[in-house]
């Protein structure tokens, strides 16, 4: 399967590329046609694309928050910990789990 896409979106490229997928991603893009996730090829490409962005850009947040992690630290600022802020910061951490299983459900229902 040579699944031709605009690459413009991400870099920039002008006019088509084309990405020869393996036999298992073949299959599998496929399956998501066939069960009607996706009516095109192309279409099953973008939304992988879009993932990776989503997922490389958390990965460069969390990179800087711990660039600024380790600069409060190099600093001496010191955030106590007590049993409250812990609890707090438990309960945040399910709230954006949450938020994100859900996400995840709705962008998988479509």
């Amino acid at each position: 399967m040579d699944v031709a896409w605009w690459p413009t979106i991400i870099c920039g490229w002008p006019g088509p590329m084309n990405v020869e997928l393996t036999s298992d991603q073949q299959a599998f893009v496929q399956k998501a046609i066939e069960s009607g996730r996706f009516r095109r090829a192309e279409e099953a490409i973008e939304e992988a694309l879009a993932l990776w962005e989503k997922r490389e850009r958390r990965r460069v947040e969390i990179l800087a928050m711990l660039d600024e992690a380790d600069a409060s630290f190099a600093r001496d600022e010191r955030i106590p910990i007590t049993e409250q802020s812990v609890t707090v910061l438990v309960d945040e951490a399910k709230q954006r789990l949450r938020r994100r299983i859900e996400i995840e459900r709705s962008a998988t229902s479509r």
